[in-house]
């Protein structure tokens, strides 16, 4: 995910100084796929975080929980953007990475 980050800021990057690029800085397009560049990265090395956290060595339900819900958001989240930024109904799905990332905490902080 993390490089998947590098490789999609790079690209994106390629036209970012351009004022039009995407519909311009604040349209829609260009907002969501920023968001989801940023979900790549963000979530990516909060999975990554998570697996080394002390709280993996705990074997039960809600660890397992938690880093699967993790998994699920975290490629969800940019998926759900990327999409979005490309057709706008999209943005319908957004409850799926949401739940998935928030039911993570919430079993993180359970267990």
């Amino acid at each position: 995910m993390v490089l998947t980050a590098f490789v999609s800021g790079a690209g994106i990057g390629l036209f970012f100084g351009r004022d039009d690029f995407m519909g311009g800085y604040d349209s829609w397009p260009r907002r969501l796929t920023r968001l989801g560049h940023i979900a790549l990265a963000a979530l990516g090395l909060f999975n990554v975080v998570y697996a080394i956290s002390p709280a993996t060595a705990v074997t039960g339900w809600h660890a397992q929980g938690a880093g699967i819900a993790l998994i699920v958001g975290g490629f969800a989240m940019p998926a759900v953007c990327f999409l979005s930024a490309w057709h706008k109904q999209f943005k319908s799905l957004f409850f799926i990475p949401v739940g998935s990332l928030l039911g993570a905490v919430i079993l993180i902080l359970m267990g």
